[in-house]
């Protein structure tokens, strides 16, 4: 039922989808031309470049003298049709859509590979590899051995290649070919032109990684979800709620001092909206001792303490998995022992085997209208502890003390802050808030006010991080 997240390869074509080649194209024609001695109706043969040069240069020339003309073509060609030719608008971006997604860049062009290779350098295009001498169909060959999935052209014999190969075929309109003569061809979608492909490619790719997930969600056949009430674990129970139906799901939250009273009610209300029943079973990490001792594997044992605990719950109740909401981005993220806990106790990962990130499970959540869509970051109290300190209940009421009297400041002053954390580095606090707050009131009186806030809940010193908040900074010290 798991899968490898779903891999991108992504093909384009080059003459008139990434670069306008009309110029260059034009000048070394002339160039050949005053060479042979042949005035070659430059306009026309450049209203929809695309075809092999063969085909382009036959109906103007000799039979025996083609082979001769396309090799001083192709010499002539660095001189005449580099330096001319500009990438479209929109080229760069969407190559660094590709990119952004994890994405392979592949270029596949019936254009002489050297040449092609010469405007990718030119221009800095971002591309692995350039399949050049290759037309219609024939370009299939290159998009399967390397694995693509898309590909981009502007020309019906783009569509060919990409359908011969079982691709998606993207079609622009910045060659000579009609969105009539492309959609007739076959092409999957139209764009008029690059520009539009980032977030064509957003909703693309969102659209296959949420059906591997409904996918592999319905296989489970019923789950217990882990669910904190974040914005990936409420994602991934909505999901499942979809796939299986609320009876084959069950929600479950672990209480326990890192969890914030804050966070409760909220989760509450989201699992109750879904029609899902949740439970609520104490959860005993604090009797681990490499929790309390805080190494920088803590979320190991915690993460042990709660899946087993969940893992119980299953068997008894009769549900298949336990799921996390591990997402894409956790895997990659470095250090994560919890993602190692989970998985030695046999929770399964949904989000991160349908290939979702953070990115996607939040653009998901707000296509199915989730109230949890843009909710910050809300990970566990005993995250906010420096590493080495001892975790201990008194720790993390403080902590949340701090955290919600500091919030009470910056309501008062008429400040809205996204991301807070009160950070325990022993008797000192350290406050990170949102970048955007330092400046104004925060580098003025509020700023005390915040201190004396958090110095009232217990701390000794408390100063505000002039960075700012980020998201596991306590983890510097691990690197």
């Amino acid at each position: 039922m798991s899968s490898a997240p779903l891999e991108l390869t992504v093909g384009f074509d080059l003459d008139m989808t990434l670069i306008d080649t009309v110029p260059g194209f034009r000048a070394n024609l002339l160039a050949l031309g005053s060479e042979l001695g042949v005035e070659f109706p430059v306009e026309e043969m450049t209203e929809r470049l695309g075809p092999p040069l063969d085909l382009l240069l036959a109906p103007h020339l000799a039979e025996e003298a083609v082979a001769a003309a396309i090799d001083r073509f192709r010499s002539l060609y660095p001189e005449h049709s580099i330096t001319s030719v500009p990438a479209f608008e929109g080229a760069h971006e969407a190559i660094a859509a590709v990119r952004r997604h994890g994405g392979k860049v592949l270029l596949v062009t019936g254009k002489f590979a050297l040449n092609a290779q010469r405007h990718v350098d030119h221009l800095s295009l971002d591309v692995d590899l350039v399949a050049g001498e290759v037309w219609g169909v024939g370009k299939a060959a290159a998009l399967v051995e390397h694995g693509a999935t898309i590909y981009v052209g502007d020309h019906v014999h783009d569509v060919e290649g990409a359908l011969a190969a079982g691709a998606t075929s993207v079609s622009v309109l910045t060659g000579g070919c009609t969105r009539e003569e492309l959609v007739e061809a076959g092409t999957h979608v139209v764009l008029e032109d690059l520009v539009q492909f980032p977030a064509w490619l957003d909703e693309h790719l969102l659209d296959l990684r949420l059906e591997a997930l409904a996918a592999d969600l319905a296989a489970r056949g019923s789950v217990v979800v882990a669910y904190s009430g974040g914005a990936d674990s409420a994602f991934l129970l909505a999901a499942a709620v979809r796939a299986l139906g609320p009876d084959r799901v069950l929600a479950a939250t672990g209480y326990s001092h890192s969890l914030p009273e804050a966070e409760r009610d909220p989760a509450r209300a989201f699992a109750a909206s879904l029609g899902v029943r949740l439970v609520t079973p104490a959860t005993h990490e604090m009797d681990r001792e490499g929790y309390v001792a805080n190494d920088g594997d803590r979320c190991y044992f915690c993460k042990a303490e709660l899946t087993e605990v969940l893992g119980e719950i299953a068997a008894r109740e009769g549900f298949a998995f336990v799921a996390t909401g591990t997402n894409a981005d956790d895997a990659v993220a470095g250090f994560r022992p919890g993602i190692r806990a989970a998985a030695e106790r046999g929770a399964v990962t949904p989000l991160l085997d349908a290939g979702l990130t953070k990115e996607q499970v939040r653009a998901g959540s707000l296509r199915w209208g989730l109230p949890t869509w843009d909710k910050p970051a809300a990970a566990c109290l005993s995250s906010r502890v420096a590493y080495g300190i001892s975790v201990t209940p008194y720790r993390l009421g403080r902590i949340e003390r701090a955290e919600a009297a500091v919030r009470r400041v910056l309501e008062t002053e008429g400040l809205v802050v996204r991301d807070l954390r009160v950070r325990d580095l022993g008797d000192r606090a350290s406050v990170e808030v949102d970048a955007t707050l330092l400046a104004g009131p925060l580098a003025s009186g509020a700023a005390a006010a915040v201190r004396d806030a958090v110095l009232a809940e217990g701390f000794e010193e408390a100063v505000l991080d002039p960075r700012g908040f980020r998201s596991g900074s306590l983890n510097d010290a691990l690197r």
